[in-house]
């Protein structure tokens, strides 16, 4: 497994090594002991499996207790995903990065606690896995506005259209009015 550096140091792109021939691949996708070394010394509690189409944006999640370090992946398609930096302590606070993942790049990306996550569907369909470090807990869970003119996210959209959201993430906070971490 290689680990590779984002523009935020805790978030990390981990990219397999891919074993193939005319009957498929094989690729490790997980390997305790050096996901700690290189990343985080978590335990994964929860995991989640979404599929959504193309346009769909969810996020950007994040709970203000339960945190959640999440490991995401896509089985299908692919994806824009984005962490935001929510802690106020770190030199990155209120920064974000952005990457492509797809079950062709087969990346994943390490968005640690302390952050707000979405993705937004590129292909006509995503199937999108994630392992997280604590529970949902829906009594903590915010939303930050995908749009918001302070973090000014460089979404690739499709055909320039604005993404199909949810309920709850239309009602999503601005910046400015977002719970943060210390």
């Amino acid at each position: 497994m290689k680990f590779i550096d984002t523009d935020i140091p805790d978030v990390k792109i981990l990219e397999p090594q891919v074993f193939g021939d005319e009957r498929g691949f094989f690729m490790e996708t997980f390997r305790a002991n050096e996901f700690e070394e290189q990343c985080a010394a978590v335990k994964f509690v929860q995991e989640n499996h979404s599929s959504s189409s193309q346009g769909i944006l969810r996020g950007l999640h994040y709970q203000t207790e339960n945190t959640q370090g999440k490991l995401v992946r896509v089985l299908s398609g692919s994806v824009f995903d984005v962490a935001v930096d929510l802690r106020q302590s770190s030199s990155t606070f209120g920064k974000w990065v952005g990457v492509e993942l797809s079950a062709e790049n087969r990346r994943q990306l390490w968005v640690p606690a302390g952050f707000a996550h979405g993705f937004y569907v590129i292909s006509e369909m995503a199937e999108f896995v994630y392992k997280c470090s604590d529970y949902y807990a829906p009594e903590y869970e915010r939303s930050l506005k995908w749009d918001d003119k302070t973090l000014n996210i460089d979404w690739p959209l499709v055909n320039g259209q604005a993404p199909s959201l949810s309920a709850k993430d239309e009602a999503s906070a601005i910046w400015e009015d977002a719970d943060y971490f210390a």
